[in-house]
């Protein structure tokens, strides 16, 4: 395989680097801590568990139908301070805020008037989100141009990312430990302010100090104005067309939606395993086990697993070194039938090594590859699109976690799990640890079929650089 050493000029500088990955780490600290705060809502607050989900589902669709408008709006913007950066300045500030105020709930008032001020309060959560998250994520798609640099970028954005999900778990046992907080609530109340002042401060470092793509020409952008809505609009659909037609992409976009709705689907059975199998339904001895296995994942990920596959990527591949990492993902989730062994809890740690390559190995490489599309997608069609890929790819990923969680209760009924009972039957555990391995299993190998055949290797992608700066000459950062 020939390789080719990264220009000087392409390298991101290290600083530029730690910036992007913070806003990463807030993106990733968000949903992260809202997954451990809704717990709450139902085991503090007594709400019904069917207004909890509505809570969970009905803002989420707002989210993924206006992902692919950002990133329309992110990519036709013009302003002296970028097409990017304004909207994750403005995003994160609104995104922290709304979470602050998101959790300023209290057991005294009704079940009806938490519901609605948490819906209200939440849809500005989530346009917030959507306003800072999609820019950024087109944002990195273009800092720079180089193939493995774009690795190493991403590799450096994931990592930090990771820390949401190590520290995470831990939410849940500061929220609920009474030598803290006086009840669950207030926990909540109070470690949100935190969260969300964290999360801002975190969130605005991409827009004081990335650098994004200024290209010799950008006339191909449309004019955002209400006096364009219509053109704008044919605009927009044609832009969402294009996205949809580009068959490496859509090839990313199926092996990112079976993997990580594989793993979705499974991601809450570790705990049901731990409680009901490891410990045979005792929730006092079981612990802060479930927790250290979440932290843990997260550890591996971040110190083992993106650092060997940036490697191998830059020795075999972007397609190649997804291919072995999602192999070895495979085994650890083979493994996962001798790690949880009632005899001793400690094996559980035993498959994560490996299983940590499947979602680790996933994102540092398919943003690296996404960004490798939008060169593509410029040669054929002559417009830089990043937010629209972005949107795209993330809406996808959006659509995974929804059928997972659907998924996953239908799963949980079919093993015969029945939640009203401290100790499930020998059965009912059995054929939960059976799906736990062969669900993302199977969802992985067909990943691997869907990108057998994607073509855009390190030497094609330097081919479709050097035909970029041949038409409209060299971008600058």
């Amino acid at each position: 395989m020939t390789h080719y050493k990264t220009a000087k000029e392409d390298i991101v500088p290290f600083g530029q680097k730690l910036a992007f990955g913070s806003g990463h780490l807030a993106n990733q600290l968000f949903p992260a801590a809202l997954g451990v705060f809704m717990v709450v809502l139902v085991m503090s607050l007594g709400m019904n568990p069917v207004l909890a989900g509505l809570l969970g589902a009905l803002p989420r669709l707002l989210d993924a139908l206006t992902d692919p408008i950002m990133g329309f709006i992110s990519d036709n913007t013009r302003s002296k301070w970028g097409r990017r950066k304004p909207y994750i300045f403005i995003g994160s500030a609104i995104t922290g805020v709304a979470f602050m105020v998101m959790w300023q709930l209290n057991p005294e008032d009704s079940q009806t008037y938490n519901f609605f001020y948490f819906l209200i309060v939440s849809i500005f959560f989530y346009i917030g989100y959507t306003i800072f998250a999609t820019p950024l994520i087109g944002l990195g798609y273009e800092m720079t141009p180089d193939y493995n640099e774009r690795t190493r970028l991403m590799a450096v954005s994931q990592w930090m990312g990771q820390v949401a999900w190590m520290i995470a778990p831990w939410f849940w046992v500061i929220i609920y430990d009474p030598t803290i907080f006086d009840s669950a609530p207030e926990g909540a109340r109070i470690l949100s302010i935190w969260v969300g002042a964290i999360c801002m401060v975190l969130g605005v470092l991409p827009a004081l100090f990335n650098k994004e793509m200024i290209l010799p020409d950008n006339s191909k952008r449309v004019n955002l104005s209400l006096r364009e809505l219509g053109s704008n609009t044919k605009e927009f659909l044609k832009g969402i067309k294009l996205t949809l037609k580009n068959k490496p992409f859509m090839k990313l976009c199926g092996a990112t939606f079976l993997i990580f709705n594989g793993f979705q689907t499974i991601a809450q059975f570790a705990m049901f395993i731990i409680v009901y199998y490891l410990f045979n339904g005792d929730k006092v001895a079981s612990g802060s086990w479930p927790a250290w296995f979440g932290t843990v994942s997260a550890l591996a990920t971040a110190f083992l697993v993106i650092p060997i596959v940036t490697k191998i990527s830059e020795k075999v591949g972007k397609k190649n070194a997804f291919v072995i990492a999602t192999i070895i993902s495979m085994i650890g989730y083979a493994l996962k039938w001798w790690g949880f062994n009632p005899a001793n809890p400690w094996l559980m740690f035993m498959p994560i090594p490996f299983l940590s390559f499947g979602i680790g190995g996933l994102f540092t490489l398919m943003m690296s590859m996404t960004a490798d599309v939008c060169d593509l997608d410029e040669l054929n069609n002559g417009e830089r699109r990043e937010g629209m890929f972005g949107a795209v790819y993330w809406w996808m990923v959006k659509l995974g976690t929804a059928l997972a969680l659907l998924t996953s209760g239908i799963v949980l009924q079919a093993v015969g799990f029945d939640q009203s009972i401290d100790q499930q039957t020998v059965e009912t555990l059995t054929n939960l640890r059976l799906a736990d391995i062969i669900i993302p299993i199977v969802t992985a190998a067909m990943a691997i079929l869907i990108v057998w055949k994607y073509d855009i290797t390190e030497k094609r992608a330097l081919e479709i650089r050097e035909a970029l700066i041949a038409k409209r000459g060299k971008a600058k950062h």
